[in-house]
């Protein structure tokens, strides 16, 4: 199926979401789109940490009733309020005794029955595979069939006619729930609290209405604490690991440029150029109301990229010309003009290959693509303004001797006759 724009495509998966949860009501669906980036399994999650796991429960509960009554929130869950069916057997231990069984017995033939052993293997290509024997899935399935399954009993108490004992002459056999997982995180035992949301909603908007919530209206007893997964905090990992390779590679760019123009004063322009750059991303950001996020940290470090090339072109004809080392004003304006064109060209053609993403929209690429596009627009006014007035501002003036620049005249016949008469007469 093909769509017009992204926003069909998410309209559609929100008609989905209202039907099937109309259609199952019993069930929990998710229609999601495919998305890009760091994964996660919800995009609002909330840890909570402490030591008893039934007040974990109560606090998981509690949490998810304030993150359901949340804008745009379409299903929530937590790991400690979900159970599973657990086979629940109550022995008899005299009616065991009598046969010879005890518990131990009795739990190693039905886990022999239910989940099988292995009776050999099979040789596929390279590759050897267990054979496992065990009952049908049907009657695995089955509570009534588990109750009527025989069991062996003891050679020395067993008669001709008492070999084999149904489970439920030994006792009563029924379903409990059980947790379905009691999970732990850096050693400490945690709920995980998640809630899915509407397709096209930003997460960040609503965890911030989920925050302002749960702190009104949630107070944590001495010993718990809370903290923010999902989007949040994988977004801040892929951050944090981004940024612990920024110190080095901004050292390996100063140093690049120092030694390319020979001066500290020059490659500082383009710092700050750089600097500045990065600046206007972040305005074309707010200014179509997008979200700073990972996206946006991607396209802010190739806008970087991008931006003091156009600077280093001005900065690198600049300094060729003799007249505007010398300092002159008109030389500077002629060294831009003629600059401008490959300035220009370069931002539009840049523009030109992001907006194909910027018109598609959605909420992956144009974060990434309007932080470069914007800032590239704003870099180009950058290298034709500040990097010619800051060079004139910090480039030290090259005087000339006046001596140097007399021109030469060269003496005439006479002239030399007169000042050397012995060389004539050799």
């Amino acid at each position: 199926m093909q769509f017009e724009s992204a926003d069909d495509a998410v309209e559609l998966i929100r008609q989905l979401q209202d039907e099937l949860d109309d259609v199952l009501p019993e069930a929990r669906v998710l229609v999601r789109q495919l998305e890009q980036g760091p994964p996660f399994d919800a995009p609002i999650e909330l840890r909570l940490y402490g030591p008893d796991v039934d007040r974990l429960a109560e606090l998981g509960d509690d949490a998810r009733a304030v993150l359901s009554t949340v804008l745009d929130v379409v299903h929530t869950d937590a790991d400690l309020t979900e159970s599973l069916p657990k086979l629940n057997i109550k022995v008899d231990e005299e009616e065991a005794r009598l046969v010879g069984l005890d518990h131990m017995s009795i739990a190693q033939q039905l886990d022999t029955t239910l989940e099988g052993s292995v009776a050999g293997s099979l040789l596929e290509s390279t590759e050897e595979l267990p054979i496992r024997v065990r009952w049908s899935n049907s009657g695995r399935s089955d509570l009534m069939q588990i109750s009527s399954l025989d069991l062996i009993a003891s050679a020395s108490q067993a008669t001709q006619q008492q070999k084999y004992i149904p489970v439920s002459a030994l006792g009563e056999v029924g379903l409990v729930p059980e947790r379905a997982l009691i999970a732990r995180r850096n050693g400490r035992r945690v709920n995980l609290v998640r809630g899915y949301i509407t397709s096209g909603v930003l997460p960040g908007k609503v965890l911030a209405e989920y925050r302002e919530q749960l702190q009104s209206s949630m107070n944590l007893p001495a010993g718990y604490e809370f903290e923010f997964g999902g989007e949040f905090a994988e977004r801040n990992e892929a951050v944090g690991k981004l940024s612990a390779s920024l110190g080095v590679l901004l050292v390996v760019m100063i140093s690049t440029l120092v030694l390319t123009f020979g001066s500290f004063r020059l490659a500082g322009i383009i710092a700050v150029v750089a600097a500045m750059s990065g600046g206007l991303g972040f305005g074309s950001l707010w200014l179509f109301g997008y979200p700073f996020g990972f996206m946006a940290i991607l396209g802010t470090m190739g806008l970087i990229g991008i931006a003091i090339n156009d600077s280093i072109v001005v900065l690198a004809a600049l300094r060729e010309d003799d007249s505007v080392r010398r300092g002159d004003r008109k030389a500077v304006r002629d060294v831009v003009v003629r600059s401008s064109r490959h300035i220009f060209a370069t931002t539009f053609t840049t523009i030109a290959g992001f907006l194909p993403l910027i018109i598609e929209g959605g909420g992956f690429w144009p974060p990434l693509t309007i932080t470069i596009a914007g800032g590239v627009a704003g870099a180009t006014l950058l290298a034709l303004v500040f990097v010619p007035s800051s060079y004139l501002l910090v480039q030290p003036v090259t005087t000339v001797n006046e001596q140097t620049e007399q021109p030469r005249i060269e003496p005439s016949t006479e002239e030399c006759v007169s000042r050397f008469p012995e060389l004539i007469s050799a």
